[in-house]
């Protein structure tokens, strides 16, 4: 988003949140792991694709299902961070893949409405 972007919505009552967590008020521990998360599935997606495998081909590698492997490569939290290290490694990706992979956008939300009682919460 270019600064003229930016400082447009923020005129309209915008907040621009560089990260999701900021915008979730995610604690330090909880950040890592949602980016431990976010990087293993693109890693998955790069190593597969660089493999020339489909999710198909990968889930029978892995004993697993291409639904399975769609869910891993989305960064889905109902996939263990072990069935996507698998997956990784299944594709011939490697661990140190993890730091190069990353990338996000920023996250606009409107500001929240000021109450008239403290300790009430605003209504969007």
């Amino acid at each position: 988003m270019n600064a003229e972007t930016r400082k447009a919505l923020e005129a309209k009552g915008y907040v621009i949140y560089d990260q999701a967590e900021d915008w979730l008020g995610l604690t330090d521990e909880e950040r890592q792991l949602v980016d431990l998360r976010l990087r293993t599935s693109r890693a998955v997606a790069a190593a597969r694709e660089r493999a020339g495998l489909t999710q198909k081909e990968l889930a029978a590698k892995m004993k697993s299902s291409q639904s399975r492997v769609a869910k891993i490569e989305s960064g889905a939290n109902d996939v263990s961070l072990d069935l996507a290290f698998k997956a990784l490694f299944a594709s011939g990706g490697k661990i140190e893949e993890l730091v190069e992979v990353g990338g996000r956008k920023p996250i606009v939300a409107r500001k929240p409405k000021k109450t008239s009682k403290p300790g009430r919460k605003a209504t969007a």
